[in-house]
This record gives C-alpha cells, structure tokens and sequence, in this order.
C-alpha cells in the first residue's frame, strides 16, 4: 500500500511541473513578445507622481506615430532605440514645462516586472524588454504598460493587440487570470527568488 502511495504522490508532483513547465514557456512568450514601458517617478510627492502622469502621456503621445507600422516587437525595439534621443527631448520638454528641474534618463534594456493585470489581460512576472524613463531620482513610485503591442492607447483593444504579438496559448494565459491565478503566483514566487 506504501508503494502505491509514493508512486501516486511522485505522479501528481510529476504532472504538476510538467504542467507548470508548459505554463512557463509560455510565459517566457509573453515577455518575449511585448515591449513594455516602465517610468520612475523622482519620489512620492504628489507634485512629483503628476509630473511622472505628464511625462508618461507625453511619451504616449509621441509613440504612436513612433510604432506605427511596426509588426513584431522587434521592429518596436528598433524604433524606440533610433529615437531615443527624440522620446529623452520629449521627456525633458515635459518636465521643464511642468516647471520642474530633473533630469531625464531614457533607455532600452531589461527590467523585472511583478505579474500585472491590465483591463483584459494579464501579464506574468518576470524580465522584460523595456524602455524605461527615470526622472530625477527614480525613487518614487512607477508607472507601466505596454509599448508593443500598442497596448498603452486607449483606443487599442488589449486582447487583439496581444493576440498580434503572441501564439494563442500565451494570449489565452493572458486573457485568464481567474483560470490561471495559482500558476501566476507560482510563476511570481519563482521571478522573486530568481532575482
């Protein structure tokens, strides 16, 4: 009876990791298939988080006519490099106009996200590619969304967008939080220990 009780037990741990394997590639899709943007606010005044609001709408603005035309994330990437120099002027013009004297780094490269829930989708923790806006310190609070697919603007619809970008697994992952929700804490715990 202790045999057929282990070998139960080393079944279902068994399944589980295939199944939280299979899970995490496609995660591991996700954060290969989006580009997301991630702006750092000075600090935590309430001046300082608006400021961080008017850079982040400033930034929007200008990235869409920036991605237009851009099919993979790749192509995002791309154009946010070539044009950093334009989204770091658009930065800076913005914080100068609020009447605010910071300066502005603007750069392309990995970050670490905790699992986010958008409107309709939601992304698992984990490192992504994006661009990233620190004002002045970068010691408050931040803001983020997704550049590419273009998932930032209101008009888009997020699950379409994604579905552009990613296989329909990975978007099914996304657009299911509540089918899924264990499996993203698991994936979360795994990002936090990894970092």
């Amino acid at each position: 009876m202790r045999k057929i009780s282990v070998s139960l037990v080393l079944a279902l741990v068994i399944t589980s990791l295939l199944s939280m394997y299979k899970f995490d590639r496609n995660c591991q899709q996700l954060r290969d298939g989006v580009f997301r943007l991630h702006i750092l606010a000075n600090s935590d005044s309430s001046a300082d988080q608006q400021l961080k609001l008017t850079v982040r709408d400033a930034v929007i603005d200008l990235s869409e006519s920036l991605f237009d035309g851009c099919e993979t994330m790749e192509d995002a990437v791309a154009a946010a490099k070539e044009n950093l120099s334009l989204i770091q002027q658009t930065a800076e013009r913005t914080v100068t106009e609020c009447g605010a004297n910071y300066s502005v780094n603007v750069s392309v490269g990995q970050a670490d996200f905790d699992t986010r829930h958008y409107e309709q989708v939601t992304l698992p923790a984990g490192s992504y590619t994006a661009l990233r806006i620190v004002i002045g310190e970068g010691n408050g609070h931040n803001w983020w969304c997704v550049m590419f697919p273009q998932m930032c603007l209101p008009a888009a619809s997020q699950s379409t967008e994604l579905e552009r970008a990613v296989d329909k697994n990975s978007a099914e992952i996304a657009e299911n939080y509540d089918k899924y929700e264990v499996k993203f804490k698991i994936v979360e715990i795994f990002e936090q220990l990894r970092g």
